[in-house]
């Protein structure tokens, strides 16, 4: 088993927060480039938009698909076919020419996306001792927030720069390099025990992961988390646009420098756990993520930004606390286990906006913070009962062991 701080700890970690990255930076790039999309295909910012939803939604429903997979067939191979399909679709977008051709890329390459967030965490959980497990999950994550940033950066200044097509072409670069770092980096398998690939032992494993209290709890509270947090961002947006701040969508872009903060959420959630259990650490996560959405209250520009900040923190501290929780509680079908949390944590991000709507119609960003406290109150106390559920048996790990 890899231990925390050996040389193949942080070879085998390293390659995963660069595989993250690549795949967050291909699913946000296509974000600030919408009105650019908008108006080359001439089309509605409906349906420029349908060209970043798209490929979350193939993405959310593939992640059901790579989990049994990998546990049948292994880890690494699986997760290098995949970032191969996305570096190869990215240089296919770079050449389209119609609406319907980027539609589909975007589709396709949402089903290929999926394949390294399904199987990440399974394979640190073979490989990994329980306690490295949690310092590299939340290393891996904080990859997901870089490759979240970078792709807005990457996809607003070189597509101003260059246009959309170029900045499909630059991405494909950057995803060949991230591809061959994981490739020559990522320790091969050395623990990984095979099952059988039945579609009844799939069904029966996916069952059994939804009868298990402590997964299902962790389930909710990892989806209703985003559920709130990845839409606070959309609404804040039209605030912004707004009287008394007027920013343009250059500035409301690097907003997301602010997820900065979930980076360092992220990195410092598994050396938290060593200290006190993964469900207080969750607890905390989503009472920092409470107190941020208030400060936003303030009025001011810096308000604003403080209080996303401290949103970004805790969310994120959560978030990768509870992808190690699954991972660590999951007897069987880890991946399988991983991708149904990533399921419902993609689920939660694109329903979200329905539920927080009529509190924007009725009281603008103050109705909004209302909505999530709401939501957000429900997860902390869904985070005290798995407390108390893992109490009698999940102590933090002693650095000894």
């Amino acid at each position: 088993m890899i231990e925390v701080g050996s040389g193949v700890f942080w070879r085998g970690t390293l390659a995963l927060v660069l595989g993250s990255f690549m795949v967050f930076a291909n699913v946000y790039v296509t974000q600030p480039l919408l009105p650019m999309i908008a108006n080359e295909f001439n089309i509605s910012p409906l349906q420029a938009t349908a060209s970043f939803t798209i490929t979350t939604l193939t993405l959310g429903i593939s992640l059901l698909f790579y989990g049994p997979i990998s546990d049948a067939f292994g880890r690494k191979g699986i997760m290098i076919m995949t970032m191969v399909g996305i570096t190869l679709t990215t240089l296919g977008l770079s050449f389209v020419q119609s609406y319907e051709s980027l539609l589909l890329l975007r589709g396709l390459q949402g089903f290929f996306l999926a394949g390294l967030p399904a199987i990440a965490v399974a394979y640190l959980g073979d490989e990994y001792t329980p306690e490295a497990l949690m310092v590299a999950v939340g290393l891996y994550i904080s990859g997901n927030t870089l490759g979240g940033i970078g792709g807005r950066l990457i996809g607003g200044f070189v597509g101003e720069w260059l246009g959309r097509s170029s900045t499909f072409a630059v991405m494909s670069g950057i995803s060949l390099i991230c591809m061959t770092a994981f490739i020559l980096l990522l320790p091969n398998s050395k623990r990984f025990d095979p099952k059988p690939l039945r579609v009844s032992h799939i069904v029966s494993n996916m069952w059994n992961h939804l009868k298990n209290r402590r997964l299902v709890t962790c389930y909710f509270i990892g989806g209703f988390s985003f559920f709130i947090f990845i839409n606070q961002y959309s609404y804040i947006t039209f605030v912004l646009e707004e009287a008394p701040y007027h920013l343009t969508s250059k500035y409301i872009g690097m907003l997301f420098l602010t997820y900065l903060s979930g980076t360092l959420g992220s990195a410092i959630s598994g050396r938290l756990a060593r200290r006190w259990p993964q469900p207080n650490i969750m607890v905390l996560g989503t009472c920092i993520l409470m107190l941020g959405s208030l400060v936003t209250l303030g009025g001011t520009l810096w308000a604003i930004i403080l209080g996303l900040l401290i949103n970004s923190f805790g969310f994120f501290l959560c978030h990768s606390t509870a992808s190690s929780f699954v991972s660590r509680n999951a007897k069987f079908a880890k991946a399988s286990a991983s991708s149904l949390y990533l399921v419902f944590y993609y689920l939660g991000a694109s329903v979200g906006g329905y539920y927080l709507d009529p509190f924007w119609r009725a009281e603008g960003w103050l109705g909004v913070v209302v909505g999530s406290w709401i939501v957000l109150a429900f997860v902390a106390c869904a985070g005290v009962s798995l407390i108390r559920l893992t109490k009698p048996v999940l102590q933090p790990l002693s650095k000894s062991h």
